[in-house]
């Protein structure tokens, strides 16, 4: 595998659980840090949403690679923020034999 171009600088954020002050508790997006990957679109759908379709596109975004348990490896319950593009992790998986980099099949949702 020849050394992918990681051109597009992307936001790695995790969700964190705050008290919503009624007795349950919201989500709220943390970053913690940028990384550069190459992204590569996959196949899109169209799902029914709450306020209309909904615009589901695949996404394979190769990241330099970091050893599991290490702060900086992505993992499926964070996502990637490209200003306001959303693309959720679903997977995390090496990329090369060597461990060089990591694949993270996300998924992108927006209206149609």
């Amino acid at each position: 595998m020849s050394a992918p171009r990681l051109t597009v600088p992307l936001l790695l954020e995790r969700a964190e659980r705050v008290d919503d002050g009624m007795g349950g508790y919201r989500l709220d997006w943390r970053p913690l840090g940028i990384v550069h990957g190459q992204m590569r679109g996959g196949a899109g759908s169209e799902r029914p949403g709450e306020i209309g379709a909904q615009s589901v596109v695949s996404w394979r975004i190769t990241l330099r690679a970091a050893r599991d348990g290490d702060p900086r490896r992505p993992r499926p319950d964070q996502r990637l923020r490209m200003g306001n593009r959303v693309f959720r992790i679903e997977a995390v998986a090496e990329a090369d034999a060597r461990g060089l980099w990591l694949t993270c099949m996300a998924k992108e949702e927006g209206l149609a």
